[in-house]
């Protein structure tokens, strides 16, 4: 076993309670920057009366979540300039934003991924330009930072700054994330603001720019033995970047690149061909085939601005699939209808002050259910908070720590992850402290040795990340973040050497063999997904 795990489950509909011992070892997490303040808790209480009335009933509509754009009036205060940066993968859209960021006196770079703000705050310290980076799990303050680089859940939308960038724009059409990039949208408050993405989001922009007084501009960007890098959704992210890293060195022998579908964001890659295995999705559950946007993201990794490879080649490795894969290249991206909207936790916190009764998911699903929204929005899906939620509501915990744990990086369908945030959440209301070796015994982390053990050691990784994540949060009750940091940086290597065991190929036939230059293998396998 790769590693020894004491996880307690309890499962409060049947009153059984379960300990497993020896369990050996995903934007999309749903994580929303905390905002509540305690200006905003007292103009609450200020305000209860006002919103009740003798009888109980509610006259303030908490539901009416028509105009968004009033939730942000320091945002508001100002005409922004807004520069809409739009085209393919790697036409150098988002290069070109990021030069006017770097020149700025202070700014802020909003990406989907991790991967992205670490890779921006990378090149802005390198070109002498001191920044930050803030993620859910991670801070790296830097001495005199005027510019900070942030995965979008975490943009601060209280400050200021002469220049702003929110990357992959088009995904405030994301069912689970896309109001996230909404709240970034409507919220930064920047005198330029950039925005980079994929063409199909401008007339919604536009639309959802109406109503705040900004100025748009808009700016269309044209653009033998192979021993295998591999990437993965599952992947732990600072694995996936060491892989890309070793596939990127031109003096390296990675030459050939294993991925899913992973591939299409969050990596800036210098590849010549990509090769489809297949022109389907396989979730775990059911098969169907990539949409046109998914295509167009894949295959656009071929070729990029400014590499040795500017131009790239794509094709399948089934002569069926090529149909489908030239009629998505040459169809444009469906329009944009609606972005992503959900209620700021002020709101659900006034709700519950004046219905005291409901427990977290009861709030959510009212708010979910009876929503009232514009045509530009809809409201955001929360499976996977509810799923949390109806866990949380069993332990006496505040409305404020229950919305923390609801909005954690778990993944509830993974057994390990999930009882790791069970645990958790008793052990912080019951004592007030959770120490990481109360469920994990550090030094037992081994090698796997089959692809069952590697999933094990991805599940252990994502409930280290897990406590990092609330240990920034919840910093005196959660102590051990220096520990679980450690477990998990160990975690990544050990799943890289077995990934790097796994990657010696010899050609599988001559005529792949022969294909020159043949660069890079993009490759789906369901066991990958």
């Amino acid at each position: 076993m790769a590693a020894s795990l004491i996880l307690s489950r309890r499962v409060s509909s049947v009153g059984v309670s379960r300990t497993l011992h020896g369990l050996a070892g995903n934007m999309g997490p749903f994580c929303l920057h905390l905002e509540l303040k305690v200006a905003t808790l007292v103009d609450v209480f200020d305000k209860k009366k006002q919103y009740s009335s003798s009888s109980g009933a509610t006259k303030f509509d908490f539901t009416d979540l028509t105009s968004p754009h009033t939730w942000y009036p320091k945002a508001r205060s100002k005409q922004r300039k807004v520069i809409l940066h739009m085209g393919p993968t790697n036409s150098g859209k988002t290069h070109n934003a990021l030069k006017q960021l770097e020149s700025s006196p202070s700014g802020i770079y909003c990406g989907p991924l991790r991967l992205l703000a670490w890779e921006v705050a990378k090149r802005l310290n390198k070109a002498n330009v001191p920044c930050d980076l803030i993620t859910g799990q991670e801070r790296e303050a830097i001495d005199g930072a005027k510019h900070t680089a942030v995965t979008v859940e975490m943009a601060d939308v209280t400050s200021h700054y002469h220049c702003a960038i929110i990357d992959e724009i088009q995904m405030l059409g994301c069912k689970t994330r896309g109001f996230s990039f909404t709240r970034a949208l409507l919220g930064i408050s920047a005198d330029e603001l950039h925005l980079c993405g994929d063409p199909a989001a401008v007339p919604l922009i536009q639309e959802i720019l109406k109503v705040t007084g900004d100025h748009i501009e808009k700016e269309i960007e044209n653009g033998g033995k192979h021993l295998c890098s591999v990437v993965y959704g599952s992947l732990p992210p600072e694995t996936r970047t060491r892989q890309a890293t070793k596939f990127n060195d031109a003096s390296s022998e990675f030459d050939v690149l294993v991925a899913s579908d992973a591939i299409g964001m969050g990596l800036n890659l210098n590849i010549s061909r990509i090769i489809f295995s297949t022109m389907k999705k396989f979730d775990g559950f059911e098969k169907w085939e990539l949409t046109v946007p998914e295509v167009k993201q894949i295959a656009g990794r071929a070729g990029r601005y400014g590499s040795k490879f500017p131009v790239g080649e794509v094709t399948c490795l089934n002569a069926d699939d090529l149909p489908l894969l030239h009629s998505s290249l040459e169809s444009p991206s469906p329009t944009l209808e609606s972005a992503g909207l959900f209620p700021t936790f002020d709101l659900m916190y006034m709700y519950s002050r004046l219905h005291p009764e409901c427990g977290l998911y009861q709030i959510l699903a009212h708010f979910v259910e009876n929503a009232k929204l514009s045509d530009n929005y809809f409201i955001a899906n929360c499976e996977e908070v509810l799923k949390v939620a109806a866990v949380i509501d069993e332990l006496p915990l505040g409305l404020q720590d229950k919305y923390r744990f609801c909005i954690s990086p778990v993944d509830m369908d993974d057994e390990i992850s999930s009882q790791g945030l069970t645990q958790f959440a008793q052990s912080y209301a019951n004592t007030g402290i959770v120490r990481l070796r109360e469920i994990f015994t550090p030094g037992t982390l081994k090698v796997p040795q089959t692809e069952a053990a590697l999933k094990e050691l991805e599940s252990i990784h994502k409930v280290l990340d897990l406590y990092v994540w609330l240990s920034f949060r919840l910093e005196e009750s959660f102590p051990d973040r220096e520990l679980a940091s450690s477990q998990k940086s160990m975690c990544s290597m050990l799943i890289e050497e077995f990934l790097e065991r796994l990657g010696w190929q010899k050609p599988r036939s001559k005529r792949l063999a022969s294909r020159t230059p043949l660069t890079s293998l993009f490759r789906k396998t369901r066991q990958f997904l």
